[in-house]
């Protein structure tokens, strides 16, 4: 079994920061893609950044250049750290893994339970 465990939401104000923290434990072979997503009240989950496991990012046009990708392969953990804050950034955040359990066996998409971002005016 695979859990995803989130940590670093909270209220913060706008201009400010905050690190968002995933980490996976259980039977784990290996980690591909890492990525964050956010779903806002009324609105569809989006993709915020991934990284690969030889660690290329890709950042959602809203986010470049003030949020920051990055993961602890040994740990199993990704982090995204957010920077310059804005109030549409408010949203749930959501950790995903593409994550292989056994050597010989498939790839299967594991999600964290979600984090709560709130930016204030």
């Amino acid at each position: 079994q695979v859990q995803l465990v989130e940590s670093g939401g909270g209220l913060v104000q706008a201009g400010g920061s905050l690190r968002l923290s995933c980490a996976a434990s259980g039977s784990i072979f290996s980690i591909s893609l890492m990525g964050w997503y956010r779903q806002a009240p009324g609105k569809q989950r989006e993709r915020v950044a991934q990284i690969t496991s030889g660690g290329s990012t890709n950042y959602a046009d809203s986010v470049k250049g003030r949020f920051t990708i990055s993961r602890d392969s040994a740990k199993n953990t990704v982090y995204l750290q957010m920077n310059s804050l804005k109030h549409e950034d408010t949203a749930d955040y959501y950790c995903q893994m593409i994550i292989v359990v056994v050597s010989t066996g498939p790839s299967y998409k594991y999600w964290g339970q979600g984090t709560q971002v709130t930016v204030s005016t």
